[in-house]
């Protein structure tokens, strides 16, 4: 991954709301959410919601589909594990002691139970 691309896609999340909206969207899984219920799960105006997604859509963080009237968001996993392994390749130069502690943290995450 490019440096410019990593730095766009983290920019896109450096926003308290838009980090809620990347959250929510990796969470739903690829069913996706619909635009209006991102809204009202982040208590935002559907034209606030609409420049989130935008943002992230174009930071290449996530997808839309139409489905029937509505258009569904999620996630672009692809493009999350890229960013990830930018962080984990090229920001620790090869040395596995710096990475180790972002592993741990990855595998944990992956292997803990969902939350009801």
């Amino acid at each position: 991954m490019e440096t410019i691309l990593a730095t766009e896609r983290f920019s896109a999340l450096a926003s308290p709301a838009r980090l809620a909206v990347f959250c929510l969207l990796v969470q739903a899984g690829p069913e996706g959410v619909r635009a209006g219920d991102v809204a009202e799960a982040i208590a935002a105006p559907a034209n606030t919601t609409s420049n989130h997604l935008a943002v992230l859509s174009r930071a290449g963080l996530i997808q839309s589909r139409r489905d029937g009237r509505s258009i569904l968001y999620s996630a672009d996993y692809d493009a999350i594990r890229d960013l990830i392994g930018y962080l984990i390749e090229d920001c620790c130069a090869g040395r596995p002691e710096v990475c180790a502690p972002m592993i741990e943290v990855a595998r944990r995450a992956y292997c803990a139970p969902a939350s009801a």
